[in-house]
């Protein structure tokens, strides 16, 4: 068995035909829940692979304050979080069709979507980010930047996505980010049905698809 071939726990969704650009999906605070699942199963939809880490290994929740434990639990041991992370990244590498892997992370796992896109920079082309920044040093970075962030923020203010926006163009990076009107923290996640939006959520679906093949001037 050659190292990447045993998959790691998490979600796999193929395209029809089995094979496409890989996505590696970084499920937010709360766990790998039926809204990340439909999120692969959306990239697939769309012609790509995608593949969503367990890194909670069963736990998931979607109370506020028990994602915050989580959350700060994984944040704890964050290197072997970043160890899963790439263990889940040689499993995506071996099932898609070698033209790159993508990665996107939502609150959460925007953290460390950009941290890996800082820490293998050889292997990740694109980023896309719902609502979720990061501080790494990206001087290495190959990858271009999408990032979808919520006007009315709680958790993600503005102020964190223009420093992210703003260290990346130092370094050359090709970034777009969009901040949607009258949004809040987990605008795109249907089963937050206090704050979801649908029109918003679409709208930034469909600028990710987009960028994930390649057309970086309409999004």
């Amino acid at each position: 068995m050659q190292t990447g071939d045993h998959q790691p726990d998490g979600y796999l969704a193929l395209p029809a035909h089995g094979k496409g650009k890989g996505v590696l999906v970084l499920h937010a605070w709360w766990g790998l829940n039926a809204t990340i699942r439909g999120a692969c199963d959306r990239l697939a939809g769309a012609g790509f692979v995608a593949f969503a880490p367990d890194l909670y290994h069963g736990k998931v929740t979607n109370r506020i304050d028990e994602a915050q434990v989580l959350g700060e639990s994984l944040d704890a041991r964050v290197d072997e979080a970043r160890a899963e992370i790439a263990s889940a990244l040689d499993f995506l590498t071996s099932r898609s069709d070698g033209t790159g892997v993508a990665v996107m992370g939502f609150s959460l796992g925007g953290f460390y979507a950009v941290d890996v896109s800082a820490r293998a920079p050889d292997r990740i082309d694109a980023v896309v980010l719902f609502y979720g920044t990061g501080p790494a040093d990206l001087s290495r970075s190959r990858a271009r930047y999408l990032g979808h962030f919520a006007e009315d923020d709680a958790y993600e203010p503005p102020a964190y996505a223009a420093r992210l926006e703003d260290a990346l163009r130092r370094e050359g990076r090709p970034v777009v980010f969009h901040t949607y009107p009258g949004t809040k923290h987990w605008f795109v996640e249907p089963d937050r049905t206090d704050v979801y939006d649908a029109a918003a959520a679409n709208l930034a679906w469909d600028r990710t698809i987009a960028f994930l093949r390649g057309d970086f001037a309409t999004v």
